[in-house]
C-alpha cells in the first residue's frame, strides 16, 4: 500500500483530537494524530501495541505510573493492555503505529 500526502481525510477522534490512518497492511497501522492545546486524552488501555513519534509541539504522556514530557523527536513504546493517557501542553502532532491492526481505525 502507497499513500501520498495529504490534507484530506482526518476524522474527529476525540474533543481537539482529529486522526488519519496513514497506511495499513496484514500486520500494522499508521496513524497520524492532531492535536490542539488543552486536549486531554482520558487513561485507557487497548490490547494493541502503539509505538509513537511526536513530529511536532509538546504534551505529557503517561504510560502506567510513569510521565514524560514529550519533545518534538521523542518516541515511546506502549504494551498491549498497559493504560496511558495524554495531556497535550501546545498544537502536536504525533504518529503512531498499532500492532496489530485495529479494526476501528481502517478507512
Amino acid at each position: 500500500m502507497f499513500q501520498k500526502k495529504s490534507i484530506d481525510g482526518y476524522k474527529p477522534a476525540i474533543d481537539k483530537i482529529e486522526m488519519k490512518t496513514l497506511v495499513h497492511g496484514d500486520k500494522t497501522l499508521l496513524v497520524e494524530f492532531q492535536m490542539k492545546k488543552g486536549a486531554l486524552l482520558p487513561r485507557h488501555s487497548h490490547p494493541h501495541e502503539q509505538t509513537g513519534y511526536l513530529v511536532s509541539g509538546n504534551m505529557e504522556l503517561t504510560i502506567g505510573a510513569e510521565t514524560f514530557s514529550v519533545k518534538p523527536g521523542d518516541s515511546w513504546c506502549i504494551a498491549g493492555d498497559i493504560k496511558h493517557n495524554a495531556v497535550i501542553l501546545e498544537d502536536t502532532v504525533a504518529v503512531e503505529v498499532f500492532s496489530p491492526v485495529r479494526e476501528d481505525y481502517l478507512p
